[in-house]
């Protein structure tokens, strides 16, 4: 039996006790196509042990997105993403992270896709003190239930002249009025957002929220800057960067399902192609 038919099936403890009758059905279809070792922790510490001892056996999620970022940052920190793609069945409340990377939902359909899917390389964010994300984050953080990334991604350039180019362009907002008015939300936040080492806003120029989205295997994040002109939201400024480093006053932001900070200062960066995720063909 080759390790491809071999698995290791966590259960996130939240799963048992949310829809233990998704879990039932994921374990039966699971089951009936591959050799199962089922495990069961009771925390995160056992839940990261039950990684390091999985051997040769391909790894099973069963649970919600903080399951999924749980393993992928054990993972990372143990400098193992590199092994075999890491599987998921999505049960619990919160699923649209998994749904977004394109892991079906419903637990027949998420076990089928481990058993008949195949790898896909993915892009990670990871911060100067060793957190992941896989999805996006949010300065500041939004309130629950949006963990995941977005189908309609933002694009932009590449080349740090074009980013120059943006710098002025955002600059010129400070200073020109606006017909719109403000959209409900936090208080604007004075932060210093740089891609790639070029300022693309300044403390001097407050901004409504920054996006960072991780991308899709190509090597360059996803950049949105909402900057506030004249108390009112301007127009989204886009680009794409390999690194993205965000200054200023103590701030907090979402990363993926997690709250992390406060922090003055903290830069993202992109490894390309740094984790494997079992999709449908």
């Amino acid at each position: 039996m080759s390790a491809r038919d071999q698995l290791l099936v966590v259960i996130d403890p939240v799963a048992r006790r949310a829809d233990g009758e998704s879990v039932r059905i994921a374990k039966d279809v699971l089951g009936a196509g591959a050799a199962v070792r089922i495990c069961l922790p009771e925390g995160p510490e056992d839940f990261t042990r039950a990684l390091a001892r999985r051997g040769a056996r391909r790894l099973v999620v069963v649970g919600d997105d903080r399951a999924l970022l749980r393993a992928v940052g054990a993972l990372h920190r143990e400098r193992d993403l590199g092994g075999s793609a890491l599987s998921v069945v999505p049960v619990g409340g919160a699923q649209s992270l998994a749904r977004a990377l394109g892991v079906p939902s419903g637990a027949v359909a998420a076990a089928r896709a481990v058993l008949e899917g195949a790898e896909r390389r993915l892009d990670l964010l990871v911060d100067d003190s060793d957190g992941v994300v896989l999805g996006d984050l949010r300065i500041p953080p939004v309130p629950g239930g949006d963990a995941g990334v977005e189908a309609s991604a933002a694009g932009g350039g590449d080349g740090h002249a074009w980013l120059r180019t943006c710098q002025s362009f955002v600059r010129t907002l400070a200073t020109r009025p606006s017909r719109v008015a403000a959209a409900p939300g936090p208080a604007p936040a004075r932060l210093r957002v740089e891609a790639d080492g070029v300022t693309l806003v300044d403390l001097d120029q407050p901004v409504q929220g920054v996006r960072v989205t991780a991308g899709d295997g190509g090597g360059l994040a996803q950049v949105e800057v909402r900057p506030t002109s004249v108390g009112a939201e301007a127009a989204p400024l886009r680009v794409r960067a390999r690194t993205v480093t965000v200054s200023g006053a103590d701030f907090r932001y979402r990363a993926d399902a997690v709250v992390g900070g406060p922090v003055r200062t903290r830069t993202w960066t992109v490894r390309p192609r740094a984790w494997g995720l079992t999709l449908p063909r």
